[in-house]
């Protein structure tokens, strides 16, 4: 299967049309938490839930063509195929118990990224792109995962804003927590983006 590497700046770019072409305000406006579902349905992507694997392994799922996709139904305590149609974001029912902790915005983000990133890769291959849970998961992420998550960083972290921002808020109290909750994304993802970004 062909494998498709973009560069840092390229990944940028795809962030920055993507924001833009929903809502410009977002990139030039007052810093915000970016409304990463709103976005998927301006893309034309759909955003189901389902208990995507027993173990938890799986948080998500980008499915790029109609097909059928095993899920975990707990009240029979068996897996059985659904029929699931293109475009569809399938997100692990567990996210919707830690919403506050950023998780689910950035499953979503991620799928996002491997739509617009491996779209033209998957297609008409039958095939999914699975997030993992990196607690659970022992497999290792390929170059493709990495790429997601760097670009579901830059979906929910606009470089600019956050900077704004920080700058406004960096005599306070540990200002990173305080961009954690206004961004609405995970103390780890925040960390990573200050730690990279020099923000201290």
């Amino acid at each position: 299967m062909e494998q498709r590497y973009r560069s840092i700046a390229a990944l940028e770019a795809i962030a920055r049309n993507t924001l833009n072409s929903y809502d410009y305000s977002l990139l030039h406006g007052t810093p915000c938490a970016v409304p990463i579902e709103q976005i998927a349905e301006h893309l034309g992507l759909f955003i189901e839930y389902q208990c995507i694997r027993k173990t938890g392994s799986i948080l998500g799922e980008m499915i790029y063509e109609r097909t059928y996709v095993p899920v975990y139904f707990r009240d029979i305590a068996s897996y059985s195929l659904i029929t699931v149609e293109g475009n569809t974001i399938i997100l692990d029912e567990s996210l919707l118990c830690c919403h506050n902790d950023g998780r689910l915005r950035f499953t979503c983000a991620h799928e996002i990224a491997h739509w617009l990133l491996h779209r033209d890769i998957y297609a008409n291959t039958g095939q999914a792109a699975a997030s993992g849970n990196p607690k659970k998961s022992s497999e290792e992420n390929p170059a493709e995962e990495r790429q997601a998550n760097i670009l579901a960083s830059m979906l929910l972290l606009p470089k600019a804003q956050v900077k704004k921002m920080f700058y406004s808020i960096r005599n306070k109290p540990n200002p990173v927590m305080i961009l954690k909750e206004h961004f609405d994304v995970s103390k780890e993802v925040m960390d990573i983006f200050t730690r990279e970004h020099n923000l201290t």
